[in-house]
């Protein structure tokens, strides 16, 4: 199985394509559907592929005493958990309304499917993909029935270990091989010391036929960066307007300028992996051709002698002879005319000697 697909219509990851880069607006849009709509347009100026929230059907994902809790906190929307979460939660036709205006602006809009009967609407409303928030990889019949819908998955992995990640792996992978795990710690914001980037090479590992990204909560963009360098190819950010909005996640999120400073970074990051081949490049040559060493005698050596080490000097040379590297390959070899002291050594001046192209 190759170690691409296309996520979203038209825009493959994996292999040499480029990361994709997801906004998370999630629910910091405050349940105001024209914040929601700012949050939308800002992560396209910013240059993020994809706006993305969070879907829940409230009765379907908790409990009637979960949602009858008293919800004290200083980021509270309600006097109950319930009422929170409903202050919070846009209505289908409102979905409708935010999917459209992403339309208009160019930019790919899905959710996370907070339980099975939000993933059903997503799929009516036609995401290109189902993102899997953490609460939900362990949830194995949720996971195996979104992924016999057959649309791509983003998988997140907070608060596992990889005994679950395997088993989260082979549950979606007999349905469905376009996915992707994300590494991701689950706590808001993340300290450096909790992220653990190494788990992306242990998820390439264990993985090895599926890309690998990284959803993060850490402050700043640095890390994020990082974890491309280290061949995530989608990369998860939670997005805001404002971090001292009322919220838990307004603190582990990026406003537009980190949002903005992010996808720069990541693109120069990309041009700058390279293709992993070593070798002397086109943009080189001037310096070689100035500073580059090469092969001068160190004394007269008269016409037919056979080189010696002894013979020979690495100097930066006018003009230029033979490359220093190939000083001991000159050992045993005869000049075909005299070389005076300190003078180039040059190619055609010994038998049997082929200079060879380094770009």
């Amino acid at each position: 199985m190759p170690l691409e697909f296309e996520l979203c219509p038209g825009r493959m990851i994996g292999g040499n394509h480029p990361c994709f880069i997801i906004a998370e607006i999630g629910q910091n849009h405050q349940g105001d559907i024209e914040i929601a709509k700012k949050m939308i347009k800002m992560a396209k100026d910013c240059g993020s592929d994809c706006a993305k929230f969070q879907k829940s059907e409230l009765d379907h994902k908790f409990n009637k005493k979960a949602l009858e809790r008293p919800y004290n906190s200083v980021h509270s929307w309600g006097k109950t958990y319930g009422d929170h979460k409903r202050h919070l939660e846009f209505s289908h036709e409102q979905y409708k309304e935010l999917q459209k205006y992403a339309d208009e602006v160019d930019i790919f809009f899905t959710a996370s499917g907070m339980d099975e009967m939000a993933v059903e609407f997503l799929h009516e409303l036609n995401v290109p993909f189902f993102k899997v928030a953490s609460a939900d990889n362990s949830n194995f019949p949720y996971l195996k029935k979104t992924a016999k819908k057959g649309r791509p998955m983003v998988v997140s992995s907070g608060m596992q270990n990889m005994e679950t990640m395997r088993q989260v792996y082979k549950t979606v992978k007999e349905h469905n091989p376009n996915f992707t795990i994300l590494q991701c710690t689950s706590a808001y914001p993340l300290e450096a010391e909790d992220v653990n980037l190494r788990v992306l090479t242990e998820y390439q590992k264990e993985f090895p036929d599926i890309p690998i990204g990284y959803s993060g909560h850490e402050s700043g963009i640095v890390i994020s960066v990082a974890a491309v360098a280290m061949g995530a190819k989608v990369v998860e950010r939670h997005v805001t307007l404002d971090k001292t909005w009322k919220g838990n996640d307004h603190e582990a999120s990026v406003v537009p300028s980190e949002l903005a400073e992010l996808v720069r970074s990541i693109r120069l990051v990309e041009r700058a992996l390279g293709n992993g081949v070593k070798q002397m490049l086109p943009c080189e040559k001037p310096c070689h051709d100035k500073l580059g060493k090469s092969l001068v005698a160190k004394v007269k050596i008269p016409k037919g002698t056979v080189l010696t080490q002894d013979m020979l000097a690495v100097k930066v040379a006018e003009p230029m002879g033979i490359d220093a590297e190939d000083i001991f390959k000159m050992v045993g070899k005869k000049v075909k005319k005299d070389v005076e002291e300190d003078e180039s050594i040059l190619p055609e001046v010994v038998e049997g000697y082929c200079k060879k192209r380094k770009c």
